[in-house]
């Protein structure tokens, strides 16, 4: 729920149409960009947004669920600190999003719009194109590694280790038995050999030799 200011509240209800989006994007390395789709800088809580991000067609869905909400804007990139190498090098990826609705005649009143991050950003002629997952994304994916008897590795890459070039033509097909008796591999097997298969689970008591727990 978004939470607004009585002032703010009484100029919104009031019909006010200075308002603007302002944008606080953090990388991962720790770079954090404040723009602003106003014509000129504006403090909003002791942070300056500058112009630079002529962000149009924003668009923000949240759910109740959990659910990701999703958001996508295009604009121009007209900020020194965004450039073509960065894009292409990803560092924009996963970049945390804060957006707030701010009133650029007095920017202490602002309303919070929209918390996530940018999935995926793609440079046009025309500008840029960023499309934003919520932060209930993360509890989409996965972590960890998924417990299966057969290898997870690729043939031939670090985890594997196997020397590709000492097995030509040779496809793997992840099993313990082929890592063990093909490639000689198995202090590198990525996998789960003797984990218990659904049969195991499934199975019942022996019909011979149960005495009920009587020894």
């Amino acid at each position: 729920m978004r939470e607004v200011s009585e002032a703010f509240g009484e100029r919104l209800a009031g019909g006010v149409t200075t308002t603007c989006l302002c944008w606080a994007i953090a990388r991962k390395d720790g770079l954090i960009l404040r723009l602003t789709e106003h014509d000129g800088p504006l403090m909003v809580a002791g942070e300056t947004y500058l112009p630079g991000a002529g962000l149009e067609g924003a668009e923000f869905v949240q759910t109740a669920s959990l659910a990701p909400g999703r958001a996508a804007a295009r604009g121009a990139l007209s900020h020194d600190a965004i450039t073509e190498e960065d894009l292409e090098a990803g560092l924009w990826d996963g970049a945390r999003v804060d957006v707030w609705r701010v009133d650029w005649q007095a920017p202490d009143h602002r309303v919070h719009v929209w918390t996530g991050r940018i999935s995926e950003v793609a440079r046009g002629a025309l500008g840029f194109e960023a499309q934003l997952v919520s932060l209930k994304a993360d509890l989409e994916r996965p972590l960890g590694r998924i417990y299966a008897r057969r290898c997870d590795a690729v043939l031939g890459d670090t985890r594997c280790g196997v020397d590709l070039e000492a097995f030509p033509g040779v496809v793997c097909d992840h099993r313990f038995e082929a890592c063990r008796s093909v490639f000689g591999n198995v202090e590198n097997f990525r996998g789960f050999p003797h984990l218990p298969g659904a049969d195991f689970v499934l199975a019942g008591p022996a019909s011979a030799g149960n005495d009920g727990g009587k020894r």
